[in-house]
């Protein structure tokens, strides 16, 4: 844990413990985008669909260690409210590009009941990519209520409500650089 976890720590008492912390997140997201780059060519130039809201940061450093050209878009998908997942999956905002004939690479932050992530890879698929794959920077592998394919993947984490990193408990915790769990 850096000395900027803890800072973040001992402003917010409603913080319990930080999960991951920053450094272990940039070391693995460069990881992350050297698998990814080697996935790919030149020429494929994949298009990264991030998930709002919660994506972006995970996407804001992914796409700066991906070494091939890339471009990516958004989609907002809600299935949760408060701590809570509703179990129906929405789509809020959908791709501006087209990806029929492309290659398409998935960006979840987390990925805990599998109902969200089958639900676009459906979806996506239906729309004709050439390749279409899966990233996630969390994995909650106990959580889990529907299998789906990770291709690539930051962390297994355990069933505990977390924020930081672009995860947010009520729109608030997004600015964390760490990945923590908030007191019960």
């Amino acid at each position: 844990m850096t000395f900027q976890d803890q800072e973040f720590i001992d402003r917010d008492p409603r913080i319990e413990r930080v999960l991951i912390g920053s450094t272990d997140l940039q070391r693995r997201v460069t990881e992350l985008g050297r698998e990814i780059s080697s996935e790919y060519t030149s020429e494929d130039r994949p298009i990264l669909v991030s998930i709002l809201k919660g994506g972006v940061i995970f996407l804001s450093d992914l796409v700066r260690s991906i070494t091939i050209p890339h471009e990516f878009d958004f989609m907002a998908v809600s299935s949760y409210t408060g701590q809570n997942t509703t179990g129906v999956v929405k789509i809020n905002m959908d791709l501006q590009a087209s990806i029929t004939d492309r290659h398409v690479l998935i960006v979840e932050d987390i990925v805990d009941t599998g109902l969200t992530l089958d639900h676009l890879l459906e979806l996506l698929s239906s729309r004709k990519p050439t390749s279409l794959r899966t990233c996630t920077l969390l994995n909650k592998v106990d959580a889990r209520r529907k299998e789906v394919r990770i291709d690539h993947k930051g962390f297994d984490i355990p069933d505990e409500f977390v924020i930081g990193y672009g995860l947010d408990y009520n729109e608030q915790y997004r600015n964390l650089p760490f990945v923590g769990v908030l007191r019960g």
